[in-house]
Formats: C-alpha cells, structure tokens, sequence
C-alpha cells in the first residue's frame, strides 16, 4: 500500500531512519527526508546511498519554518518522525539540546501536520525509556506511567505529552489527519555506529582485534532486530490509513517476553558468529557516571490484538542478521545498498512463512 506514496521520514541519516528509508524504498514509496546532519561515521545513510532515492533536507526539526514549508509544499500522505537526540549520555552532556530536539522538535511537526486541509497519517516514535522505570519484572503497558530520571526519558516523556496535547486539542476532530505513537528501544541491526551502545562498541573494538569494556553485562533489555519495530510502525500506519484503529493511541513494539536477554549472553551470541569477539568485565566502574535501568522490558500484547503485530525474529536469528551485515562491510562488499535491501527481502520472507497477519496490512 506504500507503492507510489509521497511519504516524509524526518532523522532520515539516523540508524532506524536509514533502515526505514530503505524499506520504504523496497516498498515502492516516494521518500522525502529530513534531518539535521549526518550523525555518525561511518554513516548507514552513507553506506547505502540515500541521496540516490531520497530527496534530501538537511533541517534541524527545532526550525519550524523550514520544516513546515517542506511538509506543507511536498504534502505527504504519510510522516515518519524519528528525529531525536537518541543518547542517554549525550542527554547528560547536553539535556537542553535533548530536550529541544525531543520535545520542541516534535511539537514543530505535529504543527506543520495540523495545518495540512489533505489526508495524511502522522507515525510518531518515542520510545520504550517514556515510561517511568520501576525496575518491574513484568512489561510496561501504553497506559503505564511516563516519566524519567535521566535527561533522555523525561526529554521523551515531554514530547508523548505534547503529541497527546496536539491531539485533544487540535487533531481529534480534524477527519484529514490521523496519528499514532510508537515505543520501543534497544534495536540492533547492521548499519549502528552510534556511540555507548552494545553492539557499535563491540563491533568497532573486534574489528580492531580489541577487547570491549563491558559496563553492565547483567543489565536485560529486549533486544529486536531494527526490523521489527520497522514492521509496527508500518503496520499502525497501515491501520489508521484503512481506518481499522483509533488515532492518538500508542502501541508498544517489542520482542516476546522469553526473547529478553542480559548483555553478557548477547555477546556469547555475537561470538558464535564474529569469532574473534573478545570482552573484559571491569571489576569496578563507575556506576555514578549517569543512571541506566538494569531491567526494561515491554508488555506488547496491544500491538498483537489491535494490529496483528507481533515479532518475527527469535534472538538467534536477530543476532545473526545483524552480525552477518558488519562483517560483510567491513570485509569490503561493494554493494551494501543490495546486501541491505536483501536483507530487508529476506526479512519479509521470513515474516510470510510464519504467517505474519502483519504483513497482509502492507506487503501483499
């Protein structure tokens, strides 16, 4: 249903955004983006050529001018909003900025979105760290508290309450646009280079045949494929396009609960795949140097029942996925545009022989 639609994903140069452009890109849609600059070196958005495929906007979210003249003259059918400062360290370093980006940044696009008079379908994403932690052994559900500790969860806290605000006030009753709100978090996937994160660290460590310092090898997270929650949010954009769901409401996207793993068996996993994986366990760290949860999992039984979602991957064969992507760039595969949108091909295919209900929403 993407085929030939006019579609705008702000943080387009992101991971996740980059990820999203491509499949978009497999889906036959007609892809503006958005972003501030190009975050990391290497670059995913880089690596597989985005400029070719996207029309490009180098614009920071917080300029609303800017970023209003180009939705309302490309007028979408669908808006992707992913940009964020997306760092819990960085927020540390500089929570105005995270909170500018966060919060204001997505207040300028649900403005520019109300002033639209066409049908379009706003995909807002937050993330799973909206949700106060309670170091709970069960998930979090949509109707749990929102709140955080650290800079980044109260900056994504911020921007749930703006986008509910929007809502109620100015878009409930407006026919033309629909909205969602999508959680979720500790994504991995070829193409991450972010900095203070699992997997970019240890993969930038072995291949320099280096060990990794690992802070936190007990810490569990719900650890999916960067596919996956590409999955719901295309889904949720599916649904509010064919009218099946409410708008305003918002939908948690996570593995199964028996998916969860610490980070210590994240990296045996790893090894069976990159062998020369090699990892340190300081016997002291600094705990004190910024707050992270130990346990964070989230309860995605409304996406299941609403959408049909659910994931597709076990923890295995994420790993492998995401694993098999590194080394095939860094062992020099000129063609990594192809080798991800394989991936992306073989991502469906996966999901069609499990009888993904989800897929029907977009894919066939």
């Amino acid at each position: 249903m993407f085929m030939n639609q006019k579609i705008i994903v702000t943080g387009h140069t992101g991971f996740k955004g980059s990820w999203l452009s491509c499949v978009l890109k497999y889906l036959g849609a007609e892809i503006v983006g958005i972003s501030k600059d190009i975050p990391t070196s290497p670059s995913l958005n880089e690596i597989v050529k985005s400029n070719t495929f996207i029309e490009e906007h180098m614009v920071d979210v917080c300029d609303y001018e800017k970023v209003s003249n180009i939705i309302s003259n490309f007028e979408p059918d669908f808006i992707f909003h992913l940009a964020a400062q997306s760092l819990v360290s960085v927020s540390y370093t500089n929570p105005l900025n995270t909170m500018n980006s966060n919060a204001i940044g997505t207040a300028n696009i649900l403005e520019s979105l109300k002033l639209l008079s066409k049908p379009v379908i706003g995909i807002f994403i937050t993330s799973d760290k909206a949700y106060y932690n309670s170091e709970w052994v069960y998930g979090y559900r949509e109707n749990d508290r929102l709140g955080g500790i650290d800079p980044y969860s109260a900056s994504k806290a911020m921007a749930e309450l703006a986008i509910s605000s929007f809502h109620n006030s100015f878009l409930k009753n407006k026919k033309n646009i629909k909205i969602g709100i999508a959680r979720a978090g500790n994504v991995i996937g070829g193409g991450d280079w972010a900095k203070d994160r699992i997997v970019p660290d240890c993969i930038k460590s072995w291949n320099k045949n280096s060990l990794v310092k690992i802070r936190n090898p007990n810490s569990t997270r719900p650890w999916q494929h960067v596919l996956e929650p590409l999955s719901g949010y295309l889904t949720l954009a599916a649904k509010l396009n064919n009218n099946s769901i409410n708008s305003g409401e918002a939908y948690n996207f996570g593995p199964l609960a028996n998916q969860n793993r610490t980070v210590l068996e994240l990296l045996i996993e790893m090894k069976k795949t990159w062998k020369e994986a090699g990892w340190s366990i300081p016997p002291k760290y600094d705990k004190k140097s910024f707050y992270e949860s130990s346990l964070l999992k989230l309860n995605c039984d409304k996406a299941l029942v609403e959408l049909g979602w659910q994931p597709t991957l076990n923890f295995e064969e994420t790993v492998l996925m995401t694993v098999e992507w590194y080394q095939n760039y860094y062992k020099g595969n000129k063609n990594m545009k192809k080798f991800t949108l394989n991936h992306i091909e073989s991502f469906f295919s996966f999901a069609k022989s499990r009888k993904a209900s989800w897929l029907k929403s977009f894919v066939e």
